[in-house]
């Protein structure tokens, strides 16, 4: 499970970069721009729910020691 979360945040972190090229800051809410935005902000989402899952899992494993 945590190497599945780590080859996911790094796709997730690839997605960021790929998008954040792809912004134009002139017209950041029309065409294909608004598109790179959203996908930028659920790869953040999924950023912050796989290092939710990672902290619970360690708080998991502390518990059953």
């Amino acid at each position: 499970m945590k190497i599945f979360t780590y080859i996911i945040t790094i796709l997730a972190i690839g997605l960021i970069i790929y998008n954040a090229r792809m912004l134009d800051f002139s017209a950041l809410f029309e065409g294909e721009s608004i598109v790179a935005v959203i996908t930028i902000l659920a790869a953040l989402c999924a950023i912050i729910l796989l290092q939710i899952l990672r902290i619970s899992k360690k708080i998991e494993a502390k518990t059953k020691q």
